[in-house]
């Protein structure tokens, strides 16, 4: 069994405007920078084998909590909205009506038009989780909402339809367990690392 702590990037000017980022390559707004410089990973995680995603607001995040050198993990990607990124899911649901609400009944098969599945998110997540497995190294992984998302769906079974049984908090650390042949479990929620 390996330890696995999931936390989210800090906030960018789209955090704030809460639009979709997706693969979007924003960076952490000042006031991200700054709220990020005040969290603090306590030990032993710090000492983990640290991962994120591509993106520059994961990158950003990861280094400001001490990671020296992460490992780029292109599988920790953000969910790709497609046509969506940059607009507001509110804007959409007023705009698309019955169409979106349709859609996000789907969970997992929800589909942004030109985007990808959390269901697909979930596939490359479980190739990664694999390979976490087989090195058997405790590890963070500095990520985004729609991925975490997507491992809380794996870990618990929830269907994404409606909101998770546990909101996910930012300034937070999630930890989960995965077993030797790539299953997920949860360990505990929102363990907080902002002051």
């Amino acid at each position: 069994m390996t330890r696995l702590v999931m936390i989210r990037h800090g906030p960018t000017a789209w955090t704030d405007e809460k639009r979709l980022q997706g693969h979007t390559d924003t960076h952490l707004s000042d006031e991200g920078r700054e709220i990020v410089s005040r969290w603090q990973v306590p030990p032993p995680f710090d000492q983990f084998h640290w991962v994120c995603s591509p993106l520059h607001r994961a990158i950003e995040t990861a280094v400001l909590l001490g990671a020296k050198d992460p490992e780029i993990e292109p599988r920790l990607k953000e969910m790709n909205y497609g046509n969506w990124e940059g607009s507001r899911l509110d804007d959409l649901r007023t705009t698309l009506g019955a169409v979106m609400a349709e859609n996000e009944a789907r969970g997992l098969d929800f589909h942004p038009e030109g985007g990808e599945k959390p269901r697909d998110v979930q596939g490359r997540l479980m190739l990664w989780l694999l390979e976490v497995a087989r090195r058997g190294r405790p590890t963070v992984a500095v990520s985004h909402h729609g991925v975490l998302r997507a491992l809380y769906s794996l870990a618990t079974g929830w269907s994404m339809v409606g909101p998770p049984p546990e909101k996910f908090q930012l300034g937070a650390m999630h930890c989960f367990h995965v077993a030797d042949n790539g299953q997920v479990s949860v360990e505990r929620i929102n363990i907080s690392i902002a002051p």
